[in-house]
């Protein structure tokens, strides 16, 4: 039994007001502790850069899909051996979030990931998690953590209705129960009134230059019901053009060799991206 399949849970009281269910290996809480002080060493304070600091420090992470579904009951997976492109983000997130804590250590990481991977940062089920990155980057924009700033940049406001993932209900597991399955009917309605603004590759190109390193960068398409296909952090390289820094189903995390305008060309229904910018 290797440590994708071993699992200890440990419950917690949060700031007296709820527990928190957690699945982690003995080997992993090991490498947040171990990352918690490899990021400490960062010494640059400017953000954008802090993250992006933070997330070379994952290059060569195996890329693992769906590390998060590990059973019937949602808990707080900490996975940091093998990444998807969605936790890449968020565990780095969560890390820029306590480096301001120099006394920091596993359960504020906890917290920090909690807060950012889940609705309003509450853990309540499977429905709660922030599935539909939109949604994802709407609510951590409420909760003050980042800023969507695809329409300052010449992004396109383009309406459409999600519900890719009850359309495609064998493709997940955990949908197999029919109240969980409902609970996710009520989230993709709730978000029939959410804006989605899209930035398209040649605005993406002309402001290229307002783009910083540390920006989230969400892959926006055409598929139907589907607001999102891949995600990671922008990165201004030395030929001065932005690339992406982002954990690869190719392999592991990496950064791009092509700048995002050219990476974009070679994914199939992409329409753009959307760009958000961390507020720390």
């Amino acid at each position: 039994m290797n440590y994708y399949t071993f699992f200890f849970f440990i419950l917690f009281v949060s700031a007296g007001v709820h527990s928190q269910k957690i699945s982690c290996s003995p080997e992993n809480r090991s490498a947040v502790e171990l990352k918690i002080g490899e990021i400490q060493q960062i010494s640059t304070d400017v953000p954008g850069k802090t993250l992006v600091a933070i997330g070379k420090t994952f290059i060569g992470t195996p890329y693992i899909a769906k590390t998060l579904e590990t059973g019937p009951e949602e808990t707080l997976v900490i996975d940091l051996k093998g990444l998807d492109c969605t936790t890449f983000v968020e565990n780095v997130l969560a890390l820029g979030l306590i480096k301001q804590n120099p006394n920091a250590g596993f359960d504020n990481f906890t917290q920090a990931l909690e807060k950012i991977r889940y609705r309003d940062g509450n853990l309540n089920g499977y429905a709660s998690r922030l599935h539909y990155f939109t949604e994802w980057i709407a609510n951590n924009e409420a909760k003050g953590l980042i800023r969507d700033i695809t329409e300052s940049l010449g992004g396109i406001n383009t309406p459409k209705a999600l519900h890719f993932m009850t359309g495609h209900r064998s493709l997940y597991q955990a949908l197999e129960g029919e109240k969980t399955f409902q609970e996710m009917v009520i989230v993709e309605k709730s978000l029939v009134d959410q804006p989605y603004c899209v930035l398209p590759v040649e605005m993406l190109k002309k402001n290229e230059d307002m783009i910083r390193s540390g920006d989230i960068i969400a892959l926006a398409t055409s598929i139907e019901g589907l607001d999102v296909t891949h995600t990671g952090f922008a990165i201004r390289m030395p030929d001065d053009r932005i690339h992406l820094l982002h954990a690869s189903s190719s392999g592991a995390v990496e950064i791009s060799d092509l700048p995002l305008v050219d990476y974009l060309k070679k994914i199939n229904k992409n329409t753009g991206v959307i760009v958000a910018r961390p507020n720390f």
